[in-house]
């Protein structure tokens, strides 16, 4: 799956990259806010969006040293 992920990000231009990240960033500040709440149903969420963010930041940093 990660690769199917990764190949599907590695498709898209920087600029979509970078407003995925931002949405993800947001995302995972809101999961952040519901564990304190006590309010988080799905906290393998948190996980997934903390491994997207760091995908997506893989692949900018490839494309920018390239």
């Amino acid at each position: 799956m990660a690769n199917k992920a990764a190949t599907d990000l590695r498709a898209k231009t920087g600029d979509e990259l970078k407003t995925s990240l931002v949405d993800l960033k947001k995302e995972a500040f809101n999961l952040r806010f519901q564990r304190a709440n006590g309010q988080l149903e799905n906290t393998a969420r948190m996980r997934q969006v903390r491994r997207e963010i760091a995908r997506i930041k893989t692949i900018l940093h490839g494309q920018a040293s390239a």
